[in-house]
């Protein structure tokens, strides 16, 4: 047997970028809590210091244990370089802020998550950055707003809270014909789904809090890609100050052991309740990509391993008083801003990934009132459903 092979992702999850961080017979990357780092040697810190040697000089810079858990990432999505920021938005913020100029374009879908749709409708026209939205399953338009011309294409697969799917390879091909970079948020369906820059993106990147830490208790952004491009995000990272603290990425890596496993559990119960839900006489529609009838099921079958686990319907009693009846009569769900974690979490946009819009940004976007956001714990399957059925019933 060959002993090189690469190891599988769950594997990865486990062993990735850990050993070398061991100290003293610990099994597990201690939490470095030093902002400071010290050299008798003033040349080995200046070598240091100008990136010439790898160390730490300073906390809002790198941290050892920081490091650990971006090359963890940066192994599960087989990219050359990583860095991180102290939240999904900190990463997302800093990458466009990074790439994009005064007078420069970017082209993107209408159905990113709320805090990224903000940058694009709130803080980059601002600064005389053009910006333009597209329907995110027209693949056709999107091809035609590149070839006009863009700096940035920014995608976002699975989407939030939709779940509707995006070619990344059509339109990653389409984006390198125009010089384009190509960043794809991989939050929703995380490394062990999918990888994105096996698809021809650019840059991927993750909210950290979400599926990677799985427990909902330790916030962070991270993103993967060249070492040029990673290079220019983290200088501006580190200068405006949106450092992913140790303690967080020590959480996030404890969660990281056991991402497949966690995803593997998603994945089967989030499809399974969305079939049940699809013949639920109380549900208007179901989207989940793992369905045939979703619209976008073909292209989540080529670019994914397995179709994540969040899903999102709507009650045929098509209201917001409907959710407000419905949501607390559930016992498995916390009603609650977040996904990914190992319990079940459910809400309506309103409250969760689009409470910064208004109802009429949101209804622009194609995101009903009525829309439930569920994504799905670890919980057995066959629990989940019966207490959907009984909070349906009611």
């Amino acid at each position: 047997m060959n002993s090189k092979k690469k190891p599988q992702l769950g594997t990865q999850s486990v062993w990735a970028g850990e050993e070398a961080s061991l100290l003293q017979n610990a099994t597990q990357v201690p939490i470095v809590n030093s902002v400071s780092y010290g050299y008798k040697d003033l040349d080995e810190w200046l070598d240091v210091a100008l990136g010439e040697k790898p160390g730490h000089i300073y906390g809002r810079n790198t941290n050892p244990t920081v490091d650990v858990f971006e090359e963890k990432v940066r192994q599960l999505e087989g990219a050359e370089a990583v860095t991180s920021a102290s939240t999904g938005m900190g990463i997302i913020s800093s990458t466009l802020f990074t790439l994009l100029s005064p007078g420069d374009r970017v082209v993107s879908v209408k159905d990113t998550y709320g805090g990224t749709n903000k940058i694009f409708t709130e803080f980059l026209p601002r600064f005389n950055i053009d910006v333009m939205l597209c329907n995110t399953t027209d693949h056709n338009a999107i091809e035609a707003e590149i070839a006009k011309g863009c700096k940035v294409l920014y995608l976002e697969t699975p989407t939030n809270p939709t779940v509707k799917i995006v070619d990344i390879k059509r339109l990653a091909k389409a984006a390198h014909d125009s010089n384009t970079i190509v960043i794809v948020d991989n939050t929703f369906a995380t490394p062990i789904n999918q990888n994105p820059l096996s698809l021809g993106a650019d840059l991927v990147l993750h909210s950290a809090t979400k599926f990677l830490g799985g427990h909902a208790d330790a916030l962070g952004g991270v993103i993967c890609g060249p070492k040029d491009l990673i290079d220019q995000i983290y200088h501006f990272r580190e200068i405006n100050g949106a450092t992913l603290h140790p303690t967080a990425a020590y959480l996030l890596l404890r969660g990281m052991k056991t991402l497949e496993l966690r995803i593997r559990q998603q994945n089967k119960s989030a499809l399974t309740i969305a079939q049940y839900l699809s013949n639920h006489p109380s549900i208007g529609h179901v989207y989940y990509p793992g369905l045939p009838s979703h619209d976008g099921h073909d292209i989540a079958q080529k670019q994914m391993r397995g179709f994540g686990g969040v899903l999102s319907f709507e009650l045929k009693e098509n209201s917001l008083e409907a959710v407000k009846k419905f949501i607390p009569h559930l016992r498995y769900a916390h009603a609650a801003a977040n996904l990914g974690a190992v319990e079940t979490i459910v809400g309506p946009p309103a409250t969760t990934s689009h409470v910064e819009c208004t109802a009429e940004e949101r209804a622009a976007m194609g995101i009903s009132e009525s829309l439930i956001r569920y994504s799905v714990g670890i919980e057995n399957t066959e629990d989940l459903i019966r207490d959907l059925d009984h909070a349906l019933s009611q």
